[in-house]
């Protein structure tokens, strides 16, 4: 069966490409990154709340992947500009992922980068 031919651009042309050349883990963790993208894309676009608000907890699962963490701290930090941890959050899963630090370690200092910017974000509100 002849699949129909669609005319894309030739950046998703390149994502599609590499995301095909991907093991199913990459394919995972590249969908997963894209997400964490997503939102905070969303977040940038979305007002300020004009109370400030408090994170969503959310308990660490016993066993949690980088990029199940992101997720999880992204949805508790919910109110932390995304586009402030995109430079460390990327630095952290990248020595996870390519240089094999553990993910425990990593998700600790996860966790520690989302509170810190959950602070910074709660004093500049009460200002």
């Amino acid at each position: 069966m002849l699949r129909p031919k669609i005319n894309l651009p030739s950046d998703q042309r390149k994502l599609l490409q590499l995301y095909t050349s991907l093991n199913e883990q990459g394919r995972e963790n590249l969908v997963a990154f894209a997400e964490f993208l997503a939102i905070r894309g969303r977040a940038d676009a979305s007002p300020e709340p004009l109370q400030p608000v408090e994170p969503k907890p959310i308990p660490r699962p016993e066993s949690e992947s980088v990029i199940g963490a992101i997720r999880r701290l992204s949805e508790s930090y919910y109110m932390v500009d995304k586009s402030l941890l995109l430079t460390e959050t990327s630095s952290l899963m990248t020595a996870h992922l390519m240089h094999g630090r553990e993910a425990t370690e990593v998700i600790d200092e996860l966790e520690a980068l989302f509170a810190r910017h959950f602070q910074k974000h709660h004093a500049s509100s009460a200002d």
